[in-house]
């Protein structure tokens, strides 16, 4: 199962939104906030080791580097975003109209664009151990969830209180 071309529209006003939110949440001017480099694939563009399994998204980092440019010789890094859209088709669907597409994805963006600033302000290493990613994504639950009240309605609250505890977000890739 693949996103249709109207769910890959909502998937990227729901990330826009997400990044809004997030950058409200953390106090980031929209500079700071552009500062944090990703993009979001979905799974019929992804590569084999993007995909994963029992995970609605999988955060990759890469890092790029450009040599012939001084300003930046040490290069790059950026994030990937992977979605997994059967992962999360089946969960809307198994939701027997209880949950939503949006509200899922909302979540989702989100969670994940928490990870990305935790990431880059050095609260934890992409590369921790993972005793320490088990808890950084009980913290980072707590903050999408405290982010996410604000504009608490039914439809986010059920995708709230089905998935963020026992269903993993998300993983890490290198």
């Amino acid at each position: 199962m693949y996103f249709d071309s109207l769910q890959m529209s909502m998937t990227g006003q729901t990330f826009q939104r997400a990044e809004k939110l997030a950058g409200h949440y953390f106090r980031l001017s929209p500079d700071k906030m552009s500062s944090h480099r990703y993009d979001v694939k979905t799974l019929a563009y992804l590569e084999d080791h993007e995909v994963k399994n029992g995970a609605f998204a999988h955060l990759c980092k890469y890092h790029y580097k450009k040599e012939e440019k001084a300003t930046h010789p040490e290069g790059f890094h950026f994030y990937r975003i992977c979605l997994q859209d059967n992962q999360i088709l089946d969960a809307v669907e198994r939701g027997h109209s209880f949950i939503k597409l949006t509200p899922l994805m909302l979540y989702i963006a989100a969670h994940e664009i928490v990870h990305i600033i935790r990431f880059d302000n050095g609260e934890i290493g992409f590369d921790a151990p993972i005793k320490e990613k088990e808890t950084e994504e009980e913290k980072v639950h707590a903050i999408t969830r405290d982010m996410l009240q604000s504009g608490m309605y039914s439809d986010l609250k059920i995708v709230l209180d089905c998935f963020s505890n026992r269903y993993k977000i998300g993983d890490f890739c290198n």
